[in-house]
């Protein structure tokens, strides 16, 4: 021993020394590994350009089963819904979010609406302010409609979707028209009620939908828009009317096809979430035949229409927000063709206009996600305008049928 040493020869290792030096490099080189691999998948989730990293630099499965238990932690993984835009309750289907590839999602909206109409009416001639020779009319009607409208909403990439929807109404009028004579007796005569109701299915409505921009950064999700309206409903000129013309039943439907381009956005600041909306609607004439003496209507052609929303929503919780907001609706006047069918009357067409419709409305709206695939928006509207009616209140049931790809 003693000259093996002087001769510079290295000592000898014992086998099982050099077994457990060989383990430990071993481990070592696996936690080196292990190490590098966390990091690049670090760099992967981090923003800036180090999340462009390919899925080569995740770690695999088999290696991370060779690592010791304290290094093979999950890192996480981004929101579901990150690139896609809250839900607003008061937008309706407009500010529902985006259905995903392959993902089939049912609706169901319950709805009823009010309008009541009380005006005066002047026929006569004004000579001044205050000394006017004629007749005045009171005019009082009366409007509720409940609807109770299927539909769904099928996403053909994660940005486009399309939808449709078949309402059945219910909807029943009142009218009363009450002459005020210049010396009045008290009796009723010349007074004229009417009512009349209608049950049925409404326009069909068709809708394509997609997501213009994904947000972040300060900017808004851009969601454009597009819906188009069949009169599958009862039209207000095929209805039965009696000797005066007036309906003996309620329509379903408007009777015109129609077009509607529109814009939403939706600008998330936690924990509020600014929105708004830009949009047209185009109505289509068309040539009618309908006596309502002592006239005979040949032609309608409903005037276009321009609207606008805008408001706020605030997130309570994880689950239930509110919104806030303002509508309003700019309808041009709508253009008759008319005949007259009094007797000695020359059968000339003429051809009028009627007044522009200004409907403005308040919004208020709850949005509260029963589970992930299920959630409940109720919302109001309180008319704002002579024009609008008067309160219409909904509850939307989306629910997700079938979930995306």
């Amino acid at each position: 021993m003693i000259l093996a040493t002087l001769s510079g020869a290295p000592p000898a290792v014992a086998a099982p020394q050099q077994a457990e030096v060989d383990a430990l490099r071993s481990q070592l080189q696996a936690a080196m590994q292990r190490i590098q691999q966390l990091e690049q998948r670090v760099d992967s989730l981090s923003p800036g350009p180090a999340a462009a990293a390919t899925p080569s630099t995740v770690a695999s499965p088999t290696a991370s089963n060779t690592t010791e238990p304290g290094l093979a932690q999950p890192v996480g993984e981004a929101p579901k819904d990150v690139d896609r835009p809250p839900e607003v309750a008061v937008l309706g289907e407009q500010g529902a979010l985006i259905t995903r590839r392959g993902q089939l999602t049912g609706e169901l909206l319950l709805g009823y609406t009010r309008a009541d109409r009380n005006r005066a009416l002047f026929r006569g001639i004004a000579l001044l302010d205050t000394l006017l020779i004629g007749i005045f009319d009171i005019n009082e009607s009366h409007q509720d409609v409940l609807e109770a409208t299927p539909g769904f909403r099928y996403g053909l990439t994660d940005r486009l979707e399309i939808g449709a929807k078949l309402p059945l109404i219910h909807r029943s009028d009142s009218s009363v028209l009450a002459p005020i004579r210049p010396f009045a007796d008290g009796s009723a005569d010349g007074t004229i009620a009417s009512s009349a109701r209608g049950n049925g299915i409404g326009d069909v409505e068709a809708s394509l939908r997609y997501q213009v921009t994904r947000g972040g950064g300060g900017w808004p999700f851009l969601v454009a828009n597009l819906q188009v309206n069949a009169p599958t409903g009862e039209s207000p000129f095929a209805v039965p009317r009696d000797d005066l013309g007036r309906e003996l039943r309620a329509a379903t439907g408007a009777g015109f096809w129609s077009v509607a381009p529109s814009m939403t956005a939706i600008l998330p600041t936690d924990p509020a979430v600014l929105f708004g909306s830009l949009g047209y609607a185009h109505n289509f004439g068309r040539s009618v035949d309908t006596l309502i003496a002592p006239v005979r209507i040949t032609h309608v052609d409903p005037g276009d229409s321009v609207s606008a929303t805008a408001g706020i929503g605030i997130g309570l919780n994880e689950r239930a927000t509110i919104n806030f907001g303002y509508t309003h609706n700019w309808t041009f006047g709508t253009r008759t063709t008319t005949v007259s069918t009094a007797p000695n009357s020359t059968a000339t067409p003429v051809t009028t206009k009627t007044r522009d419709l200004q409907l403005g409305r308040f919004l208020f709206g709850v949005t509260y996600r029963v589970t992930d695939d299920a959630s409940l928006n109720w919302g109001v509207e309180i008319g704002a305008t002579r024009d609008a009616p008067d309160v219409r209140t909904t509850l939307r049931i989306p629910v997700t049928l079938i979930p995306g790809r």
